[in-house]
């Protein structure tokens, strides 16, 4: 029956605090719309709290609910998945605390609670999210505790909680070192198990890397085990794209194999790589990778590619040779794709090229001459450069004169194959920024970048950056510096945000190291843990052995660090204790079983002259230690000034 008690209204202000600190995290994620809702209903809750109003009626709570599902319905698109599921339970949740009317109501809100702070990880698990989400549990575990004992004082119920979640923490520890980790996100529906990644597509258009470079978010890190490489050879390599239909560029002919085709050359850069989940096999290396690297494959256009998409955090050791000379002995059928055109596009980019080429004596000629040429155009490098219609490297060169790598790469290209030289686009990442802090090299997708390649005979694929002949502060320095328009940039990239970019490095190198010891902790990190501890090849048996005797000894641990606290911290024990050692030294020690009234009936007998003390002395234990109130400070040290002044003969 005590579930159908009235809360008080401490116990709803604890519900109240606790379900915002859940939901004020999933704000980010949710729909404006939504956030507005579920602040309306906490706010509306909160004020009947303050004025001790009566919650609204059902009708018009299930409307609300109804209209709730219909907008999460046209928002997403449908019921069944990550966002509209999270959505539909932060509504609930709300609604749940705006009927509540008995504990038990607010014992269902608890719950889900619970589960929207286990939801936030579904977006992110950063140290920041994990600190929020442990918030909310405090918060949440304490209402449990109010609605268990609503007359505790809120700050003993907080410090309660707090050591509740405390005992937690070793099997937490237990369980997240010995449970078989399982790869994978934690939310597994096909449609939107892995939405939410950002990063380059296998195709490229007029302005699609250009919305990257607005864009702070981490790509990936790269930890040098000795000094990085100069910013002009720090290309890290993604998809080549070959095939041009007069707009768009994607892949051409390639095959994997187990090993690369070029012999690896000049100096080496050892580093370990961390590749954000991108969903894509590409592995954003460093060119040109060596071989006998583990669970990769080689593409003849000298990417490294991953056996499966890289759809979570993944670590990779490395080495690269920049300087390698690759594709001397170019597959025919890539050299003619490599020189393709489509039929009416760009025509003035088209007698350009052939002009060129017809006074120029080898490919290297046509080469220096069209970068001259492109030099000589006055275009300008920008993170937002106007549309483009169908003669796109025309209107390009000739027309706006403005644009972003990817601009420069298509046309110069163009140009190139113009002229009959074989040539084509490659994306990725360019430069990356140190992190003073732990010394990491990070790569954002702002510095996401188009080059090109041209393929010589006796020579093979040389990298020319035409990108460079406008912005070449783009290369050496990055994005921040190579824009005039700083108001562009992401903010942290502008000048005058030093001291931000300070707290960044700070906590990117906190995030750094959580995303090493905490979510990079895999099933090969767990193996090789275990195996020196003593267990080789360890199966799901030895697992669970391992699992359950840790659980036990802990458990063992908590029982006697409990045990020991009660009989070292309960000052009516220790009072009673000093009694019974007294009587013991004349000769009426107390007996285990006797309970304090016989055993003061029996001293009063013992010293009859001293049975009224002796009586009343058991009777006040008695009452502080089985009486309805708990025993308060003053009544047990009146009982030991009682023990002191006793004298017995």
């Amino acid at each position: 029956m005590r579930d159908t008690h009235s809360p008080t209204r401490t116990q709803f202000g604890w519900l109240l605090a606790a379900v915002s600190a859940t939901l004020a995290p999933h704000a980010i994620e949710l729909p404006y719309w939504l956030v507005i809702l579920c602040a309306g209903l906490i706010a509306i809750r909160s004020t009947l709290l303050w004025r001790r109003g009566k919650p609204p009626r059902q009708l018009l709570i299930l409307l609300v609910a109804v209209a709730a599902g219909i907008g999460v319905r046209f928002e997403f698109g449908h019921f069944f998945g990550k966002d509209p599921g999270v959505a539909l339970l932060a509504v609930l949740l709300c609604l749940k605390l705006l009927e509540s009317r008995t504990t038990r109501d607010l014992r269902a809100a608890v719950l889900l609670a619970y589960f929207l702070q286990v939801g936030l990880f579904f977006y992110s698990q950063t140290p920041g999210i994990a600190a929020l989400a442990l918030a909310g549990a405090l918060l949440t575990t304490t209402t449990l505790l109010s609605l268990e004992d609503a007359a505790a004082r809120p700050a003993a119920q907080l410090r309660t909680s707090a050591v509740l979640l405390a005992q937690g923490l070793p099997f937490m520890l237990v369980l997240f070192v010995l449970f078989p980790r399982v790869q994978g996100p934690l939310w597994g529906l096909p449609s939107d198990a892995y939405s939410g990644m950002t990063g380059l597509s296998d195709t490229m258009t007029p302005g699609s890397i250009s919305q990257l470079g607005l864009s702070d978010a981490i790509a990936f890190r790269a930890e040098f085990s000795d000094t990085p490489p100069p910013p002009s050879q720090r290309y890290w390599r993604g998809p080549v794209l070959t095939r041009y239909d007069g707009r768009s560029w994607r892949p051409g002919f390639s095959t994997i194999a187990a090993a690369p085709r070029y012999a690896p050359s000049g100096r080496a850069y050892e580093y370990r790589l961390t590749l954000e989940p991108h969903n894509q096999p590409w592995l954003l290396a460093l060119d040109f990778p060596a071989a006998n690297i583990p669970k990769t494959r080689y593409a003849d256009d000298f990417r490294l590619l991953a056996e499966q998409p890289v759809r979570m955090r993944t670590r990779f050791d490395l080495r690269s040779y920049p300087a390698t000379a690759v594709g001397k002995d170019e597959n025919a059928i890539v050299l003619a794709e490599a020189r393709r055109l489509p039929a009416n596009f760009n025509p003035r980019s088209t007698r350009l090229a052939q002009e060129i080429a017809a006074e120029a004596p080898d490919s290297a000629a046509i080469l220096a001459r069209i970068l001259e040429r492109l030099q000589g155009m006055d275009l300008t490098y920008t993170v937002s450069p106007p549309l483009l219609g169908t003669h796109a490297v025309d209107e390009f060169l000739f027309d706006t004169r403005q644009g972003f790598c990817e601009h420069f790469a298509s046309a110069f290209v163009f140009l190139m194959r113009a002229a009959g030289v074989p040539a084509r686009v490659v994306t990725g990442y360019q430069g990356g920024e140190i992190n003073p802090v732990d010394g990491s090299l990070v790569v954002r997708q702002s510095d996401a970048h188009a080059w090109a390649e041209v393929w010589f005979t006796g020579r093979g694929w040389v990298r020319v950056d035409p990108t460079a002949l406008s912005a070449p502060a783009r290369i050496e320095s990055g994005l921040s510096a190579a824009l005039g328009d700083w108001d562009a940039l992401p903010l942290l990239r502008r000048p005058g945000m030093d001291w931000l970019r300070e707290v960044r490095h700070r906590w990117e190198a906190l995030s750094n190291t959580w995303n090493q010891w905490v979510l990079g902790y895999n099933p090969d990190r767990q193996r090789d843990l275990l195996e020196r501890i003593g267990f080789p090849q360890p199966d799901w048996r030895t697992l669970a052995m391992l699992l359950g005797t840790s659980a036990a000894g802990l458990m063992m641990l908590l029982l006697a660090w409990a045990f020991a606290l009660r009989r070292r911290r309960d000052p009516l024990d220790a009072v009673w204790a000093r009694f019974s050692r007294k009587l013991a030294r004349h000769g009426a020690a107390r007996h285990p079983w006797e309970g304090p009234l016989d055993y003061g009936k029996r001293l009063a007998m013992t010293f009859p002259e001293r049975a009224e003390p002796l009586r009343t002395i058991s009777e006040d234990y008695a009452r502080l230690r089985y009486g309805a109130e708990p025993a308060d400070p003053r009544s047990v040290r009146l009982l030991a000034r009682s023990i002191r002044r006793l004298k017995l003969k």
